[in-house]
C-alpha cells in the first residue's frame, strides 16, 4: 500500500520478504486487519521505511533470508534495539538459527495465516495501548 494514502497515525504493518509470491501472501492476509500494510523485500528498504517520520511500525514480519548486506535477524535485532514498541514476527523455511529479540517471535514456514493474524490483532492493540 502506497504510505501517501494511509490515514495519519494509522499503525502499519511491514513485510519483509524477498520472495514475491510469499510477500504478496502475507499482505493480503495482513490488509484484512485493521493495520496498514507496507511491502518490502529487503532489509534496507525496511529500515528506510522505519526510519520514516510519518509511518508508525507497529508490526514487522520478516523472512530470515533477504537479499542484501543485512538478513531478517539483524533487521529483527535493529528493530528490537530501536523500535522496541514494534511487535515482530520472524519467518523461515528453516529451523529457528539464531537469537532474536526478547519480544520477537519466530514462525516456520509455510506459516498459517491465522497465526500471522493473531500476531497482527496483538500489534494492533499494543499500538492503540500505546
Amino acid at each position: 500500500m502506497d504510505c501517501a494514502r494511509m490515514e495519519p497515525h494509522t499503525p502499519i504493518a511491514l513485510v519483509v520478504e524477498d520472495d514475491a509470491d510469499v510477500r504478496d501472501l502475507a499482505t493480503a492476509v495482513l490488509e484484512e486487519t485493521d493495520l496498514g500494510v507496507i511491502a518490502c523485500d529487503s532489509a534496507e528498504e525496511a529500515l528506510s521505511v522505519l526510519e520514516r517520520g510519518d509511518v508508525t511500525v507497529a508490526f514487522l514480519f520478516a523472512d530470515v533470508r533477504l537479499p542484501g548486506a543485512m538478513d531478517g535477524l539483524s533487521l529483527a535485532r535493529a528493530v528490537g534495539r530501536r523500535w522496541p514498541e514494534t511487535r515482530v514476527v520472524v519467518t523461515s523455511g528453516a529451523a529457528q538459527d539464531g537469537a532474536l529479540p526478547d519480544r520477537a517471535v519466530f514462525m516456520q514456514k509455510p506459516w498459517r495465516a491465522l497465526d500471522v493474524l493473531v500476531q497482527a490483532e496483538r500489534a494492533t492493540l499494543e499500538a492503540r495501548a500505546a
